[in-house]
């Protein structure tokens, strides 16, 4: 059973592209990583403009978009779906309180232009079937994923 926050006290963001080279970033730079592949040899993974301490939030949201990103591209191999290059998951993590508890909750927005959107949508909850993170959090906090098919237009 989840708990809702009723005060939140800080939050940890990410974005994650789909090629794992670009990383995932810090909303403000905080946090640059560029990501390996596991089992590859010669992916060493580089830390570049890290703040000296990150927050745990940032370090989940970081680890949880990068490994969420590669179950996209699985669920979407199954689905026999060409994800686009553009492909990019954002991960907010929130660390709050309600009373004297603290919890988390996450926000995940999964940006797929191109893709239709009930294709996307079926990608991206079958990712979480395969997501380690998705799995341990499942039931245990509050997780809202919304799924973008088209870029916005800047006016």
């Amino acid at each position: 059973m989840t708990t809702k926050i009723q005060t939140v006290l800080l939050t940890g963001k990410t974005r994650t592209t789909a090629s794992r080279r670009d990383g995932a970033r810090r909303g403000d730079d905080r946090i640059d990583i560029q990501l390996s592949t596991p089992g590859k040899a010669g992916n060493e993974i580089v830390f570049t403009a890290i703040q000296m301490h990150p927050t745990a939030e940032q370090l989940f949201a970081g680890a949880w978009s990068a490994c969420y990103t590669g179950a996209l591209g699985l669920a979407a191999k199954e689905k026999k779906v060409t994800l686009p290059p553009d492909l990019s998951v954002e991960i907010e993590v929130d660390l709050g309180m309600t009373g004297n508890a603290y919890f988390i909750q996450a926000r995940i927005d999964v940006r797929m232009p191109g893709v239709a959107l009930d294709v996307a949508q079926a990608i991206a909850h079958a990712a979480h079937a395969v997501c380690p993170y998705s799995k341990a959090v499942h039931g245990n906090i509050d997780v809202a994923t919304n799924v973008v098919v088209v870029d916005a237009v800047e006016a």
